[in-house]
């Protein structure tokens, strides 16, 4: 590929609702541009940014894919971003890297809350956007329905800068109102055509907005249009440009992705309105010389500075790290130094990826998109840069996992390779976190959705050969006691020679104020029990609040006072005072009101208004008790506090209940009495699982 400078580079995501056809419109520019002689389709399995086996499966998205592509001039680094909600992650890291943003909008369907969602992305990323109304040759779609309901969600700031030529089965092209004539279809290419008759009084009402927001971009212009002289051509495109760079103007566009039309008239509009890196702010970071914050324009005559956002975990050529150039020039075989693992990586073949392609460059310049092969410490977030100059980028912000799976080999023998593939997945999706419960000895995974889990255990088998099932995960419930009680425990055992004598009273007494979990106290006099063997009691009770009474979870809140007991002067010794205290401990504990205990957890939902009565009716339902409510921006934040049992599924419950419009936070509180009805099933559960086992 030719060698661009910066002003030269268009960094573009494709974001938008799920099945809106983000991955045909990235088709449909590299079709453009050459470099596929054949359109490629998602439901054929053929587009070249779905490459995955699950992708090509389910006929969607799942990972962001890079498609650079040589328009006029420039390059365009096509992101295709995945509109499904359980892939949230890949969305921040395409977004933390682009420029501008293409909303995709389904011309049937409207605007749905992906659109919504998208929206929130590029306002908070401050990114300047377009919308693009795809598939008007589908059966009921609507551009002005489409334009007017845009308008109403999101303001004035929308602006149309095309017209539809017919639509449904009858659509037959594009008039673009910026450069006044028609794009008509013609064997998958575009065509310029005279603008047909019957469009005159649309153009109006449309060319009427674009001059109006124009105005608005520079205050000689405002003045000009108030006075009612006309704007010129040059004056209205500067000034498009201006709103569109900086947020101000939203151009909405049309066209059918997997038909080619409309597709060159976007890419026009990307090339002439959508800013280079040159034109963005810059990137914050620390400098690690001094500690400061500073700010790092795209300069190409700066050290060079990098930072990952991506990482590929290839079980043929290793591991794939995706970054963008933000200072200076980077070339093949260069020494760079990682900033945040504080070590040198030494870089091979420089590449573009285009889909699973690897187009091999000899140089990339600031803020160009490239990747290389085989780092050997650096992660996803990392800064790469000149040793000389080293610098920090402010990392990637991914969201919090919301939902948590048990992971289990389908053959035994598969933990460690189980083990191996998840680590290599880590590295690739920051959204997915693994860690092993010492207590129920389960490895857990958790995630963004029940999807984004099942195509991780797809993956697994894919990529590392390893076939596992997921499960609930088991709820580490506690026990404790609720009364005082005391009991004996009394070893005695002859056998000739040497037998065995131990001999204990202990008091079991529930811990109330949470100091601690477990306290020994020795209360002993007169030596009725030895000193050397009180150790062995305290020990033998230790172990045995391992294990409870009641299911066999672990005791908790319980103080036990050794006060009494007897020895026998030859057949005493420390194993027997150990026996005596587990006897003594199974009486106690099982005479002291054993009781079940739960973990509760903290819960933060976040939620449009109108979602409030079934969100706060939902967690009453799963026995959660609510503690506040209070606006968050737009939102509303309910704060409750739920037990772990009922909210293990509650990603997918409320994405159902808001259509993926909530979202939450849980951390663990503290551990509260089950209630009896729920205790008795838990405790059956629990012992026939005990006896299975044994």
């Amino acid at each position: 590929m030719k060698d661009y400078k910066t002003e030269n580079l268009r960094n573009i995501v494709l974001i938008g609702h799920g099945g809106s056809g983000k991955t045909s419109i990235a088709e449909a520019m590299l079709f453009n541009t050459g470099v596929l002689d054949r359109f490629g389709k998602v439901d054929d399995g053929t587009a070249t940014t779905d490459f995955d086996p699950e992708e090509v499966k389910r006929k969607i998205s799942i990972s962001a894919a890079t498609a650079p592509c040589d328009f006029n001039d420039i390059r365009i680094n096509v992101i295709d971003a995945p509109g499904y909600f359980d892939f949230v992650g890949e969305v921040i890291a395409a977004m933390k890297v682009s420029d501008g943003a293409v909303i995709t909008v389904d011309s049937v369907s409207g605007v749905e809350v992906g659109v919504e969602k998208a929206w929130d992305y590029i306002e908070e990323a401050k990114l300047p956007a377009i919308f693009f109304v795809n598939k008007m040759d589908r059966e009921n779609s609507n551009f002005s329905k489409v334009l007017n309901q845009l308008r109403e969600v999101f303001g004035n700031k929308i602006v149309p800068v095309m017209i539809p030529i017919g639509s449904e089965a009858s659509f037959k092209g594009v008039i673009d109102l910026i450069g006044m004539k028609a794009r008509l279809a013609e064997n998958n290419k575009c065509v310029d055509a005279d603008i047909p008759s019957g469009f005159e009084s649309l153009i109006d009402e449309y060319r009427g907005m674009i001059i109006e927001a124009v105005a608005q971009t520079d205050e000689a212009l405002m003045e000009k249009y108030f006075n009612g002289e006309e704007l010129t051509a040059d004056e209205i495109l500067k000034g498009f440009r201006l709103g569109v760079v900086g947020g101000d103007v939203i151009p909405v566009l049309c066209g059918a992705a997997v038909k080619n039309m409309g597709i060159l008239t976007l890419m026009d509009t990307i090339k002439s309105f959508m800013p280079s890196p040159l034109d963005r702010q810059g990137i914050s970071g620390t400098s690690v010389k001094n500690n400061q914050k500073v700010t790092s324009k795209f300069d190409m005559s700066a050290p060079f500075s990098a930072q990952v956002f991506k990482t590929v975990a290839d079980p043929f050529v290793g591991k794939i790290s995706m970054f963008k150039v933000i200072t200076g020039t980077l070339t093949s075989d260069m020494e760079v130094y990682n900033a945040n693992k504080e070590k040198k990586e030494k870089l091979s073949n420089l590449f573009l990826l285009r889909g699973k392609k690897q187009v091999h460059v000899d140089k990339l310049v600031a803020g160009d998109i490239g990747a290389v092969a085989k780092l050997q410490f650096t992660t996803t977030g990392d800064t790469l840069c000149d040793v000389n100059n080293p610098i920090i980028f402010e990392n990637i912000s991914f969201p919090v996992p919301s939902i948590a799976m048990a992971i289990e080999p389908k053959s035994k023998g598969d933990e460690d390779k189980i083990g191996s593939g998840l680590q290599r997945l880590v590295e690739e999706d920051p959204t997915l976190k693994v860690e092993k419960n010492v207590e129920t000895h389960q490895t857990l995974i958790s995630g963004m959705g029940e999807q984004h889990l099942e195509i991780i255990t797809k993956r697994l088998a894919n990529k590392f050969g390893v076939e596992v099932l997921l499960t609930d995960p088991i709820i580490p419930y506690r026990e404790t006691i609720k009364k005082s009680a005391k009991a004996e425990g009394k070893h005695k055992k002859q056998s000739g020679g040497h037998g065995q004598y131990g001999h204990v009273w202990v008091e079991f007494e529930p811990i109330t104020d949470g100091t601690t979990e477990f306290e020994f106290v020795d209360k002993v006099v007169g030596g009725v029990v030895p000193r050397q063997y009180i150790p062995a009691v305290e020990k033998g009770l230790r172990e045995c609040m391992v294990e409870g009474v009641l299911a066999g979870f672990p005791v908790v809140n319980v103080r036990c006072s050794l006060y009494d007991g007897s020895f026998h002067p030859v057949d005493s010794a420390e194993m027997p005072f150990k026996i005596a205290a587990a006897l003594a401990y199974k009486k106690g504990m099982a005479s002291a009101a054993p009781v079940l205990l739960e973990p509760i957890y903290h819960v933060e939902v976040i939620v449009p208004d109108e979602y409030m009565g079934d969100i706060i009716g939902d967690l009453n339902k799963k026995r959660g008790r609510i503690l506040g409510m209070e606006p968050f921006g737009k939102l509303q934040k309910v704060t409750a506090e739920a037990p772990l049992a009922e909210m293990f599924k509650y990603a997918t419950d409320l994405r159902s209940m808001t259509q993926a419009r909530g979202s939450f936070v849980m951390n663990f509180s503290r551990y509260e009495e089950v209630p009896a009805q729920y205790a008795a099933k838990i405790i059956e559960a629990a012992n026939a699982n005990r006896e299975k086992e044994q």
